[in-house]
């Protein structure tokens, strides 16, 4: 969908809606009819500074269903975590049993319009993910979504913003979404962070050993 990245950071949620219900309709009528038309991804990253977003989420979601009949909806939102850019400018992050809470409020109001429930993975410690995917596929069933992982094969650990990440940090990513049973996986960013094809010599290397990893 559209992100403006200023009315809804602004507080304008209905502008935000307004400007993605024309975009729906749009994209729909042009290209509604195409096999590959699998579903819908409301764009907006939040934590819990902009919970009130779950507006938008709820609106736009149950539009973009209601047009397409009954598509599938996915969202990615992110922890609020010790490596977010609020926390390292000196907010506080968000305990685990804090993000249960508030995640279990912002989800409650946006069920019917959210299929799947696809956290970002790069914004807290290692030591601590596995808990955080505990809790994340614990809530989004509770409000009847699927949970997936959205992991960040970049690394947030090196004063370049932002570089392919080491395959071990990957691995032990891949394997803490195993063990908490993330029923899928997704990655930001394949073209610039793992494809042969990147600018940067090392994603090439990462996609290698992946590969190599899973005999694929």
């Amino acid at each position: 969908m559209y992100d403006s990245g200023k009315y809804w950071q602004e507080g304008l949620f209905q502008r935000e809606i307004d400007l993605n219900m024309a975009l729906i309709d749009e994209v729909w009528e042009k290209y509604g009819h195409h096999t590959s038309f699998q579903g819908w991804y409301l764009s907006q990253e939040i934590s819990r500074r902009t919970k009130n977003m779950s507006k938008i989420y709820a609106k736009i979601g149950k539009h973009a269903k209601a047009v397409s009949g009954n598509l599938t909806t996915l969202v990615s939102p992110y922890i609020h975590g010790v490596k977010t850019d609020q926390v390292m400018a000196g907010d506080k992050a968000l305990s685990v049993q804090e993000h249960e809470k508030e995640w279990d409020d912002i989800l409650g109001n946006v069920e019917g319009a959210v299929d799947i429930l696809a956290f970002q993975d790069g914004q807290v410690d290692y030591h601590e993910l596995y808990d955080y995917l505990v809790v994340n596929k614990k809530i989004a069933h509770q409000h009847g979504m699927k949970c997936w992982t959205n992991i960040e094969s970049f690394d947030r650990d090196m004063p370049i913003r932002f570089l392919p990440i080491k395959w071990e940090k990957l691995l032990l990513k891949l394997e803490a979404a195993r063990k908490a049973g993330m029923e899928d996986a997704i990655t930001f960013e394949f073209s610039h962070f793992m494809s042969p094809n990147s600018a940067y010599l090392q994603a090439g290397h990462l996609y290698e050993r992946y590969k190599e990893h899973f005999k694929l």
